[in-house]
Parts: structure tokens; C-alpha cells; sequence
């Protein structure tokens, strides 16, 4: 694609290789104000939610949490996930995420109608990062249109509605 830099890299030596994408996870500071959000207005199904306590997640984070509430979102059309975790029993602290901090992601979804969403989510008091939608000019999405919005608790939200063909 013209003005995308491409880099090949080896592959590594050994046998062990990525094999698919199953989920990603948000930590959030409210599983239910999370989850008005994720499946109230944006329309995940809840696919598995549990208050865990096990000590294996204990082990695998590294954390001495005394339960971790988490939910397993169901997102439309793919068979990847979204996993939103609220941790108790720890301090925690809000993050900036700001988008040049090294660690800051976000999570994107496609969307069949931006100034619907757009408008449904200003409505309702969540924060854009743009005053509208924005067309996308250049690179691999050139000709479709974005908006960042803010979750709950300040994650960054993209909203991508392709071009009509």
C-alpha cells in the first residue's frame, strides 16, 4: 500500500507460533456501569460472568486480589471476545490513556451507522474525542469514517463505519 512502511521480520526459531486471537481484556473500575455500557448501548451479548476467587487467576496476575468480578462479551458478527475485569481487594488507579503513553490501547469496532452511534452516545453523556465523525484520507482505512469515544471509565472506544461499495 502506498505511504505504509513494510518491515519484514524472521520468525523465531522455535516451533511455537500464534494460532488464532481468542480475546482482549479492560480492566474496569464497575463491572455493572461497564457492562450498561458494553451491552447496553453498544449491543455485546454477555457471554459467561462470574465472581472469581480462584487462586490459579491469583497466580497468572500476579496479584493478591480477594475476587476479581469479570465478564466474557459476545461481539457480533466474529467470534472474538471482549473481557471487561473489575478487581477487589487491591488498590487500584485511574489510568490516563492518553494515546502516546506506551501500555495505552484501545479496542474498535465496526459500526453500520457512525452518526447513529455518534449521536446515541453524546446523547447519553458519554465523552468523543472528535466533535463528529471524521473520514479516514489516508492509509489502509482511507474512505471510511472514525470517532473515539470514552467508556466509563475513560478507555478509549474507536467506531469505524467502512465505505459503501
Amino acid at each position: 500500500m502506498p505511504g505504509v512502511e513494510h518491515r519484514s521480520v524472521e520468525p523465531p526459531d522455535s516451533k511455537a507460533s500464534v494460532t488464532g486471537f481468542f480475546h482482549c481484556g479492560i480492566s474496569v473500575a464497575s463491572l455493572d456501569r461497564s457492562l450498561d455500557f458494553y451491552c447496553g448501548e453498544l449491543g455485546l451479548e454477555i457471554q459467561a460472568q462470574r465472581d472469581a476467587t480462584d487462586e490459579y487467576l491469583r497466580q497468572m496476575h500476579g496479584l493478591p486480589f480477594t475476587v476479581v468480578r469479570m465478564a466474557f462479551l459476545r461481539i457480533a458478527n466474529t467470534t472474538s471476545v471482549l473481557e471487561l475485569l473489575e478487581y477487589r481487594g487491591v488498590e487500584v488507579s485511574r489510568p490516563s490513556y492518553i494515546p502516546m503513553d506506551p501500555g495505552t490501547g484501545h479496542v474498535c469496532f465496526l459500526v453500520d451507522d457512525l452518526e447513529a452511534m455518534y449521536a446515541q452516545l453524546t446523547a447519553r453523556g458519554y465523552s468523543a474525542r472528535s466533535p463528529g465523525p471524521i473520514e479516514i484520507v489516508a492509509g489502509p482505512n482511507s474512505g471510511s469514517r472514525a470517532a473515539y469515544f470514552e467508556d466509563p471509565d475513560g478507555y478509549p472506544v474507536e467506531f469505524i463505519e467502512r465505505p459503501a461499495h
